[in-house]
């Protein structure tokens, strides 16, 4: 059952690999969910799984962008700061109309892969600029080994929130839904 992060070969492939990871485990947690499914807010938290993964999808991105531009500023955002404040929210309404499972699950394999290439091409010892965030307060820049591990960190606490809010839903824990993702039985023969 494919649940473990794949062996690495240094520094900066573990880094890329288990960034990559994080994110496809919040993926996973969408398998097989409706549109309902989606924007329910399940739990005491107020989030809905949809929500989740587009706030994880809008960090992702532009963590790729700030390591691939490091160690300059990343380029400006393709959004208006407006609409990047009500996307950076962790909202209930974060979900857009065309969202499905599959479309998400899509888009978070994608940025997963673009974060992982990011980190693979960026030198661990390369400083960058620190984003303007209240959260980031007294830090002007960083190296991208720590940002890369704050992003498995951060995107390792969404994945168990997304475990958490998929339980909520319909019981499903997360080596279920790997399994399940993989096209493997549930149980396994032998459980």
């Amino acid at each position: 059952m494919p649940f473990l992060t794949a062996e690495t070969t240094d520094e900066r492939d573990s880094l890329a690999t288990f960034a990559q990871q994080q994110i496809e485990q919040i993926a996973t947690t969408l398998h097989g969910l409706d549109r309902e499914q989606l924007a329910q807010i399940p739990s005491a938290s107020g989030m809905s799984l949809g929500a989740l993964a587009r706030h994880v999808l809008l960090v992702v991105e532009r963590a790729s962008g700030t390591i691939t531009a490091a160690p300059e500023a990343p380029p400006a955002p393709a959004r208006a700061p407006q609409q990047l404040q009500a996307e950076g929210t962790i909202a209930p309404d974060a979900l857009r109309a065309e969202d499905t499972a599959d479309s998400l699950s899509t888009e978070l394999h994608r940025a997963g892969k673009e974060l992982a290439a990011a980190i693979h091409a960026a030198a661990p010892e390369t400083r960058g600029p620190v984003p303007g965030q209240p959260w980031f307060e007294g830090r002007q820049t960083w190296t991208m080994r720590w940002y890369a591990l704050h992003l498995i960190e951060e995107n390792a606490r969404h994945a168990g929130h997304a475990d958490i809010l998929r339980e909520s839903l319909d019981g499903k824990g997360a080596y279920e839904l790997n399994a399940l993702v993989a096209g493997q039985t549930w149980p396994p023969p032998g459980w």
